[in-house]
């Protein structure tokens, strides 16, 4: 099922991305332009020069980076690079009752502040019999072997939002982390323990106090249009397996 899709984009090739905001690309006409990365992490293997990347372009002529960079292929695979993909493509598939591990939500609401520590829960809902279920998205792009990992970088806010959903299993509530696995080229999931092992100690800790950990699979697929412009659609086929690594 397609929960979200992109069309008219434009392909070109990567020469660079660097200031954490930017990325060079050569246009299919040998232009050179410079696109819009949402993605500030570290973008560990993401990316390389000579990939290629779909583009969006502004809506607003007037804006000064004319594309937006979405997606990169590596290896033949797909990588989403538009971290606010992975919040919208949840939502989505919680309105449409389509979220692996978490059938029959209704009532979904978005950024909503909840817990102790002041943080805005990314989904929100309820389920079958009423109970509220808070749903918190990561943007899972690291990659080491078959695994997808997260997160690229230590992340004590990734762990205080692990604290908090802590907290609504122990008030009688549901939680769950759903980790956006956005690449195609792993077939397993787990914390990135050798980057940030306090995460991945709270990690173990949530699942044990009854928070569901949902490592999404995401399908990213592109087919062309008219004009040598693109479309890119995102699906969530099911959930990968959490495989603890060592």
């Amino acid at each position: 099922m397609i929960l979200i899709e992109k069309t008219g984009l434009v392909q070109g090739t990567l020469i660079q991305r660097y200031k954490r905001f930017l990325a060079d690309v050569r246009l299919e006409d040998g232009s050179v332009a410079t696109a819009h990365t949402t993605n500030t992490g570290s973008m560990k293997t993401c990316w390389e020069s000579g990939d290629r990347v779909l583009l969006e372009p502004a809506s607003n002529p007037a804006r000064k980076l004319k594309y937006t960079w979405l997606a990169v292929e590596r290896a033949g695979a797909w990588v989403g690079v538009e971290t606010g993909m992975p919040n919208r493509v949840v939502a989505q598939a919680a309105r449409q009752d389509a979220l692996p591990g978490l059938p029959g939500l209704r009532e979904v609401r978005t950024e909503v502040k909840y817990g102790a520590e002041s943080s805005r829960i990314d989904v929100l809902a309820l389920d079958g019999e009423g109970r509220t279920v808070f749903i918190e998205v990561k943007n899972a792009t690291l990659k080491d072997g078959a695994w997808g990992l997260f997160p690229d970088a230590v992340t004590e806010r990734g762990t205080k939002h692990l604290r908090e959903l802590q907290a609504m299993v122990r008030e009688g509530h549901r939680s769950a982390i759903a980790f956006f696995v956005h690449r195609t080229d792993v077939d397993r999931f787990d914390a990135a323990r050798e980057i940030d092992p306090a995460y991945g100690a709270e990690l173990d800790r949530a699942a044990e106090t009854g928070v569901s950990v949902l490592p999404l699979a995401v399908r990213l697929v592109t087919r062309p249009q008219a004009g040598g412009l693109w479309s890119l659609s995102w699906e969530l086929p099911g959930l990968l397996p959490w495989v603890r690594r060592g």
